[in-house]
């Protein structure tokens, strides 16, 4: 009897123990890993993110991989992304296909105010652009403006803004924000049209490097001048200011959801407005008196 006890409660234990094991390698907000795809415009504030998370979860490891922003999507409802940073607004089709594909409910979470900027030399005479000048350019067989890209996040917002298809508007590419300012001065005719995180981060050197490089062209629409600083962001006054955010392809809260929840509170917000971006989430500053 003593034996057959013995054996039940080794029996036992050896169950206990095989279930811790398989927990340790169940998923987890806070240990494993994860890729978040993110067009170039913006890959400065995810990783910015991406970092802070690893830092508050040890166990966590996060990869930010730059594709451009239509690619990002399309990844994401194949399930080879969990997810994508997006900018632009989906249509009613896409977010149909979307939660077909995911059978989740459309909720994106929105964390951060970008823009896309109009940039030209440092030199240029050129001290304002107005919305009459860009829809015209963007129709003109000069091409005057340099996109970084086809299926770019910062083509797919001005033609959405101007309400137009990518397709039928005329440009020019430079591959890569940064290179479009590093180039810029080879081509003194010519504007270029990056996202504003490319250069956002206060004290980067090479964020301060680029912004001396260049010269960022107010917006002028019906009469008024609006900038692309944190006053333009925040009121959304500036023409061309856009909403970056999360979609996922997880139904569990996992790392992805966890690092969705982390990037919308008070922590994740601080990161963005350290990366120059009016963080979208604005928190009420408490004060407790004694």
């Amino acid at each position: 009897m003593k034996n057959s006890f013995k054996i039940a409660a080794v029996f036992i234990l050896c169950i206990i123990l095989t279930g811790c094991k398989k927990d340790d390698k169940s998923p987890s907000y806070h240990k494993g890993e994860l890729t978040i795809f993110t067009d170039e415009s913006f890959q400065s504030v995810t990783e910015a993110l991406a970092d802070g998370y690893m830092i508050n979860y040890p166990e966590t490891h996060i990869k930010v991989a730059t594709k451009k922003e239509d690619l990002g999507f399309l990844d994401l409802l194949k399930g080879n992304a969990k997810v994508v940073v997006m900018s632009r607004n989906l249509s009613p089709e896409e977010v149909k296909t979307y939660e077909e594909r995911t059978d989740l409910k459309f909720l994106p979470a929105k964390f951060a105010a970008d823009a896309v900027v109009f940039v030209v030399p440092k030199d240029s005479p050129k001290e304002s652009i107005s919305m009459e000048e860009i829809n015209a350019g963007l129709l003109s067989d000069k091409k005057e403006f340099i996109f970084d890209g086809t299926n770019s996040s910062n083509l797919n917002f001005v033609a959405e803004k101007l309400k137009k298809q990518p397709k039928d508007l005329q440009f020019s590419i430079i591959p890569g924000n940064q290179k479009i300012i590093e180039e810029l001065g080879k081509y003194p005719d010519k504007i270029g049209v990056i996202g504003l995180n490319t250069f956002s981060r206060p004290y980067d050197k090479t964020s301060v490097k680029l912004r001396e490089m260049v010269k960022v062209l107010p917006v002028v629409d019906k009469g008024k001048q609006y900038n692309a600083d944190f006053e333009g962001l925040r009121s959304m006054e500036y023409p061309f200011t856009r909403v970056l955010y999360f979609l996922i392809n997880e139904g569990n809260f996992n790392i992805a959801n966890g690092f969705i929840r982390f990037s919308c509170t008070h922590l994740g917000q601080k990161i963005v407005q350290k990366e120059g971006l009016q963080p979208y989430n604005l928190y009420k500053r408490e004060v407790q008196m004694r």
